[in-house]
């Protein structure tokens, strides 16, 4: 059997599977979010160790002692800083902190679209470099402390087996690595005023770091030699979870925040910088768009404005029945927007209300506002030059026949759903498999797992009437971004 982690930012999944891609047991434990200050958001590292433990307390010892390896998904791009005894120096600074504004302002002034030639993106806000830099500038004894610069699922396989590991998925999001060479960039250390023995050794997602050290095997019942495989970062995880390996598949992830990724199996970027470039978890590449508002923005109009967590009456029951409004528009940038904007100043609208509309209607343009927000990471990689003519979604809105149809209809894609619902802990679960032997590749361990149950195609008619309407959501960002300003 093989364990997935999936490091997340609310709590922390474990899954158990088979060789044969059979989920035997899942468990998970939340911990708390920090808010020290405001658009400041942090974890104690510390707390992702303890409840990982306290799940496997929840395995029997019969599941444990079966287990050939372990390997791991984690949210991206938080820093976790250690000093010479490996203590945590300060709480971890997440992948949705916002304090390093005038950090990334800087980098890319400093170095300009060169940032893209180094590295495959610029510097935002979510990024680790900014948040090294932002330390260097405001807690300068913090940073004379730091001996190693950890990623949080990284941290987790370092208790985990003593070694200091990351994978080149997780670390492309470091602003640290030449995505397109899978190695540490030297200007931008010197530029943070770090070096690579500060950082830890690079791995593929899918090779070993080690095995588990002795005392937990001991304390949990696990084989003495179970194998610690590197992981990946929690979005070319997902996108393995889904079978998103080979060229021409789309992953469109509805988190709270969307994620629309697409692998390469070479290196693209976007030379304007709206997507991002990352290596992916099958030894490729990917393009990614993040929209920072999707799910996260119909659970705002569903249990926040209107006081209810019944989603299917909301999106199969009203929306599903609501009619088509080619005028009313949802933008659902309630944090800002990522891709394709970089704009944290924008802002969520209704657009084109009248005294007629209900609630039915408005659900549904919300929908479409998140939908056509992932559109937008969609055009920018095509652009690109790479091919798709196939999405499979993930994430709570897989479980909604109508919304799924709607992005069926919005791409102008078949959308797939696959046979596992359980997205980065089961990508997790086949990194491990594969690093353990058990599949010659993450590509063949997929295709055999891996089975599509359910096939939306677009309506031909849905597909005029939303291009039309897309038009029209593109020119409200603009017309509104002087008020957002």
């Amino acid at each position: 059997m093989y364990i997935g982690i999936d490091l997340g930012t609310s709590a922390v999944k474990l899954l158990l599977m088979s060789s044969e891609g059979k989920v035997i047991r899942t468990v998970s434990k939340e911990y708390p979010l920090l808010f020290p200050k405001e658009n400041w958001i942090e974890q104690n590292p510390d707390d992702w160790i303890e409840k990982t433990f306290e799940a496997f307390s929840e395995f029997t010892k019969e599941e444990l002692s079966a287990v050939k390896a372990i390997s791991f998904s984690g949210q991206m791009h938080g820093s976790v800083f250690l000093d010479i005894e490996d203590k945590v120096i300060r709480p971890a600074l997440l992948w949705c902190d916002q304090r390093t504004v005038e950090e990334c302002k800087n980098l890319n002034e400093k170095f300009g679209l060169k940032l893209v030639e180094l590295t495959g993106n610029i510097a935002i806000t979510g990024f680790t470099a900014p948040k090294i830099l932002w330390l260097k500038n405001n807690e300068p004894e913090n940073f004379k402390k730091i001996n190693k610069i950890m990623l949080p699922k990284d941290y987790l396989a370092f208790k985990l087996s003593g070694v200091y590991s990351t994978d080149v998925s997780d670390a492309s999001g470091t602003l640290l690595l030449d995505v397109k060479n899978r190695k540490w960039c030297q200007e931008l250390l010197e530029t943070l005023n770090i070096t690579e023995a500060q950082l830890p050794k690079l791995f593929e997602s899918y090779e070993c770091i080690g095995t588990i050290k002795k005392e937990i095997a001991e304390k949990y019942g696990f084989n003495k030699n179970v194998k610690i495989i590197a992981g990946g970062g929690d979005q070319a995880t997902g996108a393995v979870g889904v079978g998103v390996v080979k060229d021409g598949v789309l992953s469109v992830a509805l988190g709270t925040s969307g994620v629309v990724f697409a692998n390469s199996s070479s290196y693209k970027v976007d030379n304007e910088a709206r997507l991002h470039s990352f290596c992916h978890a099958n030894g490729g590449y990917h393009q990614m768009g993040v929209m920072l508002s999707a799910a996260g923005a119909l659970k705002w109009w569903i249990e926040r404005i209107n006081k209810s967590k019944d989603y299917t009456q909301f999106v199969e029951e009203e929306a599903g029945k609501s009619k088509y409004d080619e005028k009313l528009l949802f933008l659902p940038y309630l944090t800002g927007e990522r891709t394709p904007y970089n704009d944290p100043d924008a802002r969520g609208a209704f657009v084109g209300l009248n005294i007629q509309h209900e609630r039915a209607d408005m659900t549904r343009s919300v929908l479409e506002g998140i939908t056509f927000g992932l559109k937008d990471s969609l055009e920018l990689i095509k652009a690109t030059g790479v091919y798709t003519d196939v999405a499979r979604v993930s994430g709570g809105g897989a479980k909604s026949n109508f919304w799924k149809q709607m992005i069926a209809d919005i791409f102008n894609l078949k959308v797939e759903t696959i046979n596992s619902t359980e997205g980065p802990a089961f990508g997790a679960a086949i990194l491990a498999a594969v690093g353990d032997g058990c599949f010659s590749s993450v590509d063949e361990a997929c295709e055999k797992l891996i089975q599509v149950i359910d096939i939306k195609y677009p309506n031909s008619e849905n597909k005029n009437f939303y291009e039309d309407k897309y038009k029209k959501f593109k020119k409200s960002y603009f017309l509104l971004k002087e008020i957002y300003n």
